[in-house]
């Protein structure tokens, strides 16, 4: 047990395309646990060496090509559970839980729901609520409980550049909107919001056109704590820095800390 912990998330798109951008992050920024999505690799082939040398263990559930979830940490691994283990389709791998320094987290990687009415954006929605009975399920209301990753889906209209445009889609929907908002009410706190008010402040931003100078992105990474982690939440931030240079991800890391 320890009495902070510093909790990381970063979708990376290709852990094995990014591996030295994320040791060289990791050096730096010395997370205590970090959850990473889009890791896109076979277990048996993740890059486990810089993670090892850095002073991690991990909880790995990938797959060829697509999707995968990790959870990296440097204080402890216990418990480690793959998947929703619900008797329902996985849909790919895309949650991962394990104990670490004393909080339960997990590390989610949403589905996009391709467009709207389709039959992946009807399994995005159900995804959200099968996550809500997990941890419903699982854990008790004065747990520790860390949810992080790629939510593909952007809370409030301050975390949208356009929010007219994107409300007519998939990562804006009114419809994907209430459905996170479902899994959050009274069990889950959006631990960025408790030290920042401003909009404006992104985690993604497309490959495509000039996205990124203009500061046309959305806030779809998100770190969310139960209710009594979310009271000892000292800070919470995203590094943009990440995003810049060379071969990055569409999407930067995201922090908070913890004192317990």
């Amino acid at each position: 047990m320890v009495d902070s912990v510093h909790i990381a998330s970063w979708n990376v798109n290709s852990i094995r395309a990014r591996q030295e951008r994320v040791a060289s992050w990791l050096e730096q920024h010395r997370p205590d646990v970090l959850c990473l999505q889009e890791t896109k690799v076979p277990d048996d082939i993740f890059p486990v060496e810089p993670f090892r040398t850095a002073g991690y263990d991990l909880a790995l559930y990938g797959q060829k090509g697509y999707n995968g979830v990790a959870i990296a940490s440097r204080v402890g691994l216990d418990d480690v559970r793959r998947g929703f283990d619900d008797g329902g389709d996985e849909g790919g791998a895309r949650l991962v839980g394990a104990r670490a320094g004393g909080v339960q987290v997990y590390s989610v990687y949403v589905p996009n729901g391709q467009f709207v009415g389709s039959r992946q954006w009807d399994e995005k929605l159900l995804w959200f609520d099968r996550l809500r009975a997990l941890l419903q399920g699982r854990h008790g209301a004065g747990e520790h409980i860390a949810v992080a990753g790629d939510f593909n889906v952007a809370p409030e209209e301050r975390d949208v550049h356009d929010p007219e445009f994107w409300k007519r889609q998939v990562l804006f929907h009114p419809q994907a909107r209430a459905a996170l908002a479902r899994l959050c009410e009274d069990r889950l706190v959006d631990t960025f919001r408790l030290h920042h008010e401003a909009g404006g402040l992104y985690s993604w931003w497309d490959y495509r056109g000039p996205s990124l100078a203009r500061n046309l992105g959305l806030r779809i990474d998100l770190l969310l704590a139960s209710p009594p982690l979310a009271r000892v939440c000292t800070a919470a931030s995203i590094d943009r820095e990440a995003r810049g240079g060379k071969l990055p991800s569409d999407h930067a890391p995201i922090l908070a800390d913890f004192r317990l």
